[in-house]
């Protein structure tokens, strides 16, 4: 998993107004939980920028007043008007500890469904997964240039030895859909192979079952 690295400093004072007045600065307040005891700190809405405005997955390696801590974003608030950051919770973790994140999932390739014709359906953009931070993955990536039409890639054909899905093995993770004409698009152009072995003439054997046919009939 990508690490971040964020400076921040304790807050003195808890409330709704030292919050307002942490905002007014261009600072957001925080809470770190899930150790000993919750810390509350605050640092600039700009160190967080990274960390909040990307799909990665990221963890944070937290400098409060000279004492770190790893840990997980674990929820967000965002202003409901301007969409300015008003508050992050944050989960401490540790090596020996299990922890669940959402993985976001990535698609490489062009399909082959797709390029005859069918719809890609990406049903999964992450999966819930949990395993010892130092297991997790930054993304699970799938390769998708061999799907054809009406093939999908299921939850089970993700599964990992050093991770875990949170979602049943038959979850359908992307895959490609039927579109129209598509399959008779994928039907024409077989045809058209067989055509062209046909203008170069036929094999003894199917002469040999074309005569056998004419003799029944006869």
């Amino acid at each position: 998993m990508k690490s971040l690295a964020i400076s921040a400093k304790t807050r003195e004072k808890v409330g709704k107004s030292d919050s307002k007045a942490l905002r007014n600065q261009g600072k957001v307040p925080c809470v770190l939980y899930g150790g000993e005891k919750q810390v509350s700190f605050y640092a600039h809405e700009n160190d967080f920028r990274k960390l909040v405005y990307t799909s990665d997955v990221f963890l944070v390696e937290l400098d409060i007043d000279g004492t770190k801590f790893s840990a997980i974003m674990q929820d967000i608030q965002f202003h409901p008007v301007t969409d300015k950051i008003l508050h992050i919770d944050f989960l401490q973790v540790f090596d020996d500890k299990e922890i669940t994140v959402s993985i976001p999932v990535k698609l490489t390739g062009l399909s082959i469904g797709v390029r005859n014709g069918g719809n890609l359906m990406h049903r999964r953009k992450s999966i819930i997964t949990r395993a010892l931070p130092a297991n997790l993955p930054d993304a699970i990536t799938i390769d998708i240039s061999d799907l054809k039409i009406g093939m999908f890639v299921y939850i089970k054909d993700l599964r990992s030895d050093v991770y875990d899905f949170l979602a049943a093995d038959n979850s359908v993770v992307v895959g490609v859909k039927t579109a129209r004409n598509a399959i008779e698009d994928e039907l024409a152009e077989s045809e058209e192979a067989e055509g062209a072995e046909g203008e170069d003439g036929e094999s003894p054997e199917s002469s040999s079952d074309a005569k056998t046919e004419e003799n029944k009939d006869s």
